[in-house]
């Protein structure tokens, strides 16, 4: 098993929860998921039967209903990190919101894992980050695009030496004090 496997839980629209270990990147291998399960068995799971797969903290098994513990499923205001607002509507018409990446690895899931990592709204929640496949979304829209302000450009360099030439260049002749 490599290092770089994280916890994750892959609920699947049957309602089932599946917990095992995941990489981050390439996870889908000829149109299924192989997770290491807890007892340390590879579960091949269909892609076209995965909602969302949640990389976790922590499984939270005792937790039936919600082991994701996601609370919130849209922001309650504009995000406050960097990256693409997206709304997703899925098969089963459940709705939900996260945060995209703006970067080359938005290009990079997309292709190689027919899908989207996402953040949840909720940072606070068991659920760190979100992979959703374009299978399970039946519509899919950018709220927002969420960008930092640009630091100021400097002042420009001024290189006129007297007052005169500071204050009085620019009025025509006959407008120009005594």
């Amino acid at each position: 098993m490599a290092s770089s496997r994280k916890k994750v839980l892959i609920r699947r629209f049957s309602g089932v929860v599946t917990p095992g270990y995941l990489p981050q990147s390439g996870l889908i291998r000829h149109g299924q998921v192989d997770v290491l399960d807890l007892d340390g068995r590879v579960v091949a799971v269909p892609l076209s039967d995965v909602k969302r797969i949640s990389y976790v903290r922590d499984f939270n098994l005792s937790d039936k209903e919600n082991p994701e513990r996601i609370t919130r499923k849209s922001f309650l205001a504009r995000p406050r990190a960097e990256g693409m607002w997206v709304r997703m509507t899925f098969r089963d018409g459940d709705v939900m919101e996260g945060l995209a990446s703006t970067d080359m690895s938005l290009l990079d899931s997309m292709q190689e894992d027919a899908g989207l990592q996402i953040a949840p709204p909720d940072t606070r929640s068991n659920t760190q980050r979100i992979f959703i496949p374009r299978s399970a979304l039946t519509e899919f829209e950018v709220v927002a695009v969420i960008t930092t302000q640009t630091k100021k450009k400097p002042a420009p360099v001024v290189t006129a030496t007297t007052q005169e030439e500071l204050f009085h260049s620019e009025l025509p002749p006959n407008a120009r004090p005594n």
